[in-house]
């Protein structure tokens, strides 16, 4: 798998935050069916990063290779460790790390820290990110990715952060290249009442419009 063709070629990640691993497996089948083929397995903070581990292994094992699988939120290299171990495909953070960057790429994974102004791109882009997710995109108002990705268009961006389907082809317009969801489709509600239809629906809101 090229996993940076992949991410170009599909453009929604949906982040996944706060699930048990039934919970997760049963939600990423819901998406698959609407459309998803990309999914982000947020590690929490403060929590044990070998159970974000766990849930990541058995997510690539059970769509082997149908749903490309990376790790979020990652901010330390033991996470990263635990990420690249586990299978995860990229290595998602909300911040700009230039180690964490420079490890990922080390360790033969795609890059793609957190960034929101000019000189967070850059430093990012510098440091051997594959794509720089601009977070959180609503910071500087709708126009923003336009504005940012007009002086730096050699630099991948993905809009993160306040993405629904009313205005996600708008940030592809933009320049974008992606853009990362969550509870929008990832609804705790709906996954723990087991409403899994609904979860489809709403990754179809998205992904019908590609």
């Amino acid at each position: 798998m090229d996993t940076i063709k992949w991410i170009e070629d599909n453009k929604i990640i949906v982040i996944m935050r706060g699930l048990t691993k039934d919970e997760a497996l049963n939600a990423a089948e819901a998406m698959y069916k609407g459309g998803i083929r990309l999914i982000e397995v947020t590690f929490p903070k403060g929590g044990n990063p070998k159970e974000t581990g766990e849930t990541i292994s058995a997510l690539c094992e059970h769509f082997d290779g149908k749903i490309c699988i990376g790790a979020g939120t990652v901010v330390t290299e033991e996470q990263l460790t635990v990420a690249k171990e586990s299978g995860a495909k990229y290595i998602i953070s909300p911040n700009t790390d230039t180690e964490i960057i420079r490890k990922t790429k080390e360790l033969g994974l795609v890059s793609i820290p957190g960034a929101l102004t000019p000189s967070e791109v850059v430093i990012a882009d510098k440091a051997g990110a594959d794509f720089v997710k601009i977070f959180p995109v609503t910071a500087f108002g709708k126009n923003y990715i336009k504005q940012i990705s007009a002086p730096l268009s050699d630099v991948k961006l993905l809009a993160v952060g306040g993405v629904s389907a009313e205005n996600m082809t708008d940030y592809l317009a933009q320049g974008a290249v992606g853009v990362g969801i969550g509870g929008n489709v990832v609804n705790k509600k709906l996954i723990e009442c087991g409403d899994f239809e609904s979860v489809t629906k709403a990754a179809l809101s998205y992904t019908e419009q590609l």
